[in-house]
């Protein structure tokens, strides 16, 4: 097993109406120093309202014109602060590698979910700018990468590291990242799924490697097979969800619920027309 080498996570109800209340005594009349003080004691010493691991800091970015989210992991609790990009955006280079300066962290990988014509990845751009950052996609991908991984494969962080999980269908080379099991790492899990698994609904399988009845079988066996509560981040939405978990993909997406052969029947019949970024597919695939 091949082993190269934050957590903000939702809260509940409960914990949001608590959060609103306490923000609520921090206002332009309290003094500056005050505030960031406050706000600390409320938040959380790095910025979001939740933290089931002190080692993690996790951001969600967001890039509009493709509808992409980028994940940013870092293990704060380590000396360097190393972090990992999952599924950097090329038009988003910038703002991500200013975020992580901002933030004090030491970017190590730039990974990537998979590589397809509405997904153009930022991995080679981030390596011109960050010599040091090593760049990671599947090997069934067929890209080429400094890391290649396979089905089990960990990459580490800090103490902290993310789980392969081979999910085909969407692309012959798609992957899943899982957080670690141990008491050290964040619960409950988080899986980055890429295109395999999206918020109520998954990707395409009509074009480049596609495969239906091989992505209802990843989804099934190695995504829908995790704990109820672990949180679902994909690599796109188009309807404004951000998160979801197992258990809620498991009730409620509109097709991965359905038998095998009517998830067959939907994704044949589903799409027309190819992204506009197909024509760039084989020029990006070698430039992960």
């Amino acid at each position: 097993m091949l082993k190269v080498g934050f957590s903000r996570v939702p809260v509940s109800t409960a914990r949001t109406h608590r959060l609103l209340f306490n923000l609520r005594r921090i206002n332009l009349a309290t003094p500056v120093g005050n505030r960031s003080k406050l706000i600390r004691s409320v938040m959380g010493s790095h910025g979001t309202a939740s933290s089931q691991s002190p080692k993690l800091l996790f951001r969600q970015l967001f890039e509009k014109e493709s509808s992409t989210y980028t994940y940013l992991l870092a293990d704060v609790s380590h000396p360097d602060k190393p972090a990992v990009l999952i599924d950097p955006v090329d038009k988003t280079v910038d703002r991500d590698l200013s975020v992580v300066k901002e933030l004090g962290l030491k970017l190590t990988y730039a990974m990537n979910t998979h590589v397809h014509a509405d997904h153009v990845t930022g991995s080679g751009l981030i390596k011109s700018k960050v010599p040091e950052v090593k760049s990671v996609i599947s090997k069934a991908s067929g890209a080429k990468a400094d890391v290649l991984i396979e089905h089990g494969d960990k990459i580490y962080f800090g103490d902290l590291f993310l789980e392969t999980r081979a999910t085909p269908g969407h692309t012959s080379g798609c992957v899943t990242y899982v957080t670690g099991d141990g008491p050290d790492q964040p619960q409950p899990k988080m899986a980055f799924t890429g295109d395999a698994l999206l918020i109520r609904g998954c990707g395409r399988t009509d074009f480049q490697s596609g495969n239906s009845e091989q992505l209802y079988k990843s989804v099934h066996s190695q995504i829908f097979s995790l704990p109820k509560d672990t949180y679902i981040y994909p690599a796109h939405d188009y309807k404004g969800f951000t998160v979801s978990t197992v258990g809620e993909e498991m009730l409620y997406n509109l097709r991965l619920t359905k038998d095998e052969d009517t998830f067959k029947g939907i994704m044949a019949s589903k799409y027309c027309s190819y992204p506009v970024e197909i024509k760039m597919f084989k020029f990006l695939l070698y430039k992960v």
